[in-house]
């Protein structure tokens, strides 16, 4: 991270917007919290609380948290209830079997070719290679 290497205690990192700081939720509070504890001040406009090493920023990156939590339990519920609707209508989950890979592989395998020779001329990987040899 560009931060760790050119910010120094007492700097101020100034951000229109709290998103600049990170990917996700997460990876924001981390940079934040990374940056305060270098005593660096976090400063972002678009925020009511502008300094977001003070106490009312501390709180609203709490607030943040929070609902950001909340919003991932909130995922994993509907991707269960998803996955668990589509077992009930019968749909087969996963990846799809390679058949045309495996019968490939083996009329290769037959024809006395090594593991990497077969990747080599089917143009596949050898760790697919491994996977379809003794199917």
């Amino acid at each position: 991270m560009l931060i760790n290497h050119q910010m120094e205690t007492g700097d101020m990192l100034v951000v229109l917007k709290l998103d600049r700081l990170g990917r996700d939720n997460i990876d924001v509070q981390n940079t934040i919290n990374l940056l305060t504890q270098k005593e660096i001040k976090v400063v972002c406009l678009d925020l009511p609380v502008a300094d977001l090493s003070s106490a009312e920023g501390k709180l609203m990156l709490q607030m943040f948290a929070a609902f950001a939590e909340f919003e991932r339990n909130r995922i994993r519920e509907r991707t269960k209830e998803g996955i668990e609707r589509a077992k009930v209508q019968g749909k087969k989950l996963g990846r799809p079997e390679a058949h045309n890979t495996t019968i490939a592989v083996q009329a290769k395998k037959a024809g006395g070719l090594s593991q990497s020779n077969v990747a080599k001329e089917l143009r596949i990987s050898i760790a697919t290679v491994k996977r379809h040899w003794n199917k």
